[in-house]
């Protein structure tokens, strides 16, 4: 497979590549919540780049907006297990990749 700049593969990689989609997508699993109560939650993240956030998630059509507070759709709950799985991988094998990184800054 291909990864052209207009796949659909890239698609996807783009939407967890930002920083703040997979986190916002995570934090909204359990249900909708608040402005106010998304940032609580996730914490580290100024309104501003939460606002950006929800928006873009919207556009993807990951996100909506009911009733005042923000809530995955049914196409946003289809990227909880890859996000999932990347935790996984995370708890997994974060240490070796620190490792690797601390090597290569002291080489």
């Amino acid at each position: 497979m291909d990864f052209l700049a207009d796949c659909r593969t890239r698609l996807a990689f783009d939407l967890v590549a930002n920083t703040w989609n997979p986190v916002v997508v995570w934090a909204l699993r359990h249900g909708p919540r608040r402005h106010v109560d998304l940032r609580r939650t996730i914490g580290g993240i100024s309104a501003k780049v939460l606002t950006e956030t929800v928006r873009r998630l919207e556009h993807d059509g990951l996100v909506e907006r009911r009733e005042g507070a923000y809530a995955l759709t049914p196409l946003g709950e289809t990227l909880l297990e890859p996000i999932e799985g990347f935790g996984r991988w995370a708890a997994e094998h974060g240490d070796d990749v620190v490792a690797a990184q601390s090597r290569a800054r002291s080489a």
